[in-house]
């Protein structure tokens, strides 16, 4: 049981390489990423890794940049690729439409500096950018599904916006923001089994984290997005390697906090 009783149906997290399930010719699957984090290596890794696997529709939960070194080159993969995207809470403050109250010393200085080196167009483009996206019988959100600076860890952070889901007629929100892999339903907290796949059922509400792409913060620093087919319900975290050392040696380059850098290794 988790906090207050919260029942919490728990499984280990696998190592998950990319992999998917058969389907017909009709199924819909997805890639889903999320906080990008301006981490050129980690997106090439896994756009490389979606591409094998080989998907309908890539989406993104927002924060394509901050914290690390190639925000335009991130963004304008983004752009190229045409992927939906939703605004995450560094790229409301890199473009300007929000400032960063709240934000550490650290993130404050990265948004800054992401501030003063995009392009117009990025900059044009993130400002245009949704809260929230539907698709399918699943909606995407950064945060919360209302706020997209709202953490959500626990089953307690997770009920309350249960029913927000439910009364737009989806039965699934997969949101970002925590940097942290995990699946949560209204009768608890669910973990992986050892393949990483799990099966999404049609009896109630789930929202489901990727991960993070440039900042995993889940104590594994291979970079994490997530699988899913709408026909089966089958969902897949995949984990994904890329060169560190060389995200590392740009955010020191550009100036960037050290700490930045050195959190990457460890997936922190």
């Amino acid at each position: 049981m988790s906090r207050e009783g919260a029942p919490a149906l728990r499984r280990r997290l696998g190592s998950g390489q990319a992999g998917w399930l058969t389907g017909t010719s009709n199924t819909l699957k997805y890639a889903i990423v999320s906080d990008l984090h301006a981490n050129l290596e980690a997106v090439e890794a896994v756009f490389a890794s979606i591409d094998s696997v080989g998907v309908d529709q890539i989406v993104c939960l927002g924060d394509v940049v901050g914290y690390n070194g190639n925000p335009n080159e991130c963004a304008n993969l983004i752009r190229e690729r045409q992927i939906p995207t939703i605004c995450g809470n560094h790229d409301a403050v890199a473009c300007g439409i929000e400032e960063p109250w709240g934000f550490n010393p650290i993130a404050l200085s990265a948004a800054l500096w992401t501030r003063e080196h995009l392009s117009e167009e990025n900059l044009d483009w993130l400002r245009a950018l949704p809260d929230t996206l539907v698709f399918d019988h699943f909606l995407l959100a950064h945060g919360s599904p209302t706020d997209r600076d709202c953490y959500l860890f626990t089953w307690e952070d997770i009920a309350p916006h249960m029913s927000f889901v439910a009364e737009r007629e989806c039965r699934l929100c997969f949101f970002g923001h925590t940097h942290s892999p995990g699946i949560f339903s209204s009768d608890g907290m669910y973990t992986l089994d050892e393949d990483s796949r799990f099966e999404v059922g049609d009896d109630k509400t789930f929202f489901i984290n990727p991960g993070s792409v440039g900042q995993p913060r889940d104590g594994d620093p291979r970079a994490a997005f997530g699988l899913y087919d709408s026909e089966t319900g089958a969902y897949e975290l995949v984990r994904v390697t890329y060169p560190v050392a060389k995200t590392a040696e740009r955010i020191e380059d550009e100036g960037l906090p050290a700490f930045l850098a050195e959190r990457l290794f460890l997936g922190r």
